[in-house]
């Protein structure tokens, strides 16, 4: 019998945790919070650019963690994959929250605010048409099936369960599509470089 990897023992301990966050644990919570609270912060505010709302989405995540711990399913992901799954979709929830807020204060305002054309340098405005070329281009090789997903998900923001949702897909295979999909473009991208 072999010992268990550093992989494994932290995924065990994380389950262990969740197990004991599922009988009302403070403590479990403690934990789990001191490991991943600074990791979900930064990969909200890359997204959403405030402090205020990358700490909210935290207290959201772990939250919801305390709500829904005995849903947690070993065999589908990871501890760190199931926290990180939770965090984009709180951050996408928190991101939809913010433009309505803004339409919502724009409509009650009842104002017109005409926004003055921003000056890019000329050189800026090449290279970013080059790379929007370039990324449609790269988007047109991949299969359709591949292509629809990402487009779901990243033009359109739709979660994998709202992409399975509207797509009649499991979210297993959503996943998958998206994963398949983007390395194909890393690889197509990289080869027109």
């Amino acid at each position: 019998m072999s010992l268990p990897s550093e992989d494994e023992k932290i995924s065990l301990d994380e389950s262990t945790l969740l197990k004991r966050i599922v009988q009302q644990d403070h403590s479990a919570l403690s934990q789990l919070y001191d490991r991943y609270a600074q990791i979900i912060y930064a990969i909200a505010f890359k997204s959403l650019g405030s402090v205020e709302e990358s700490e909210e989405v935290v207290l959201d995540v772990f939250s919801q963690v305390w709500r829904i711990a005995e849903k947690y399913d070993a065999n589908k992901a990871r501890v760190d994959t199931w926290l990180l799954m939770m965090t984009r979709s709180r951050v996408l929830d928190r991101l939809r929250y913010l433009q309505r807020t803004a339409k919502t204060k724009i409509a009650s305002v009842n104002v017109e605010i005409q926004s003055a054309k921003v000056s890019v340098d000329p050189i800026e405005e090449v290279l970013i048409s080059e790379r929007r070329t370039l990324v449609i281009a790269a988007l047109k090789q991949i299969p359709e099936e591949q292509r629809q997903v990402i487009e779901l998900a990243y033009y359109h923001g739709l979660t994998h369960s709202q992409i399975a949702a509207q797509s009649g897909l499991s979210v297993g295979t959503v996943k998958t599509r998206i994963r398949l999909g983007l390395n194909k473009l890393r690889i197509a991208i990289a080869v027109w470089k």
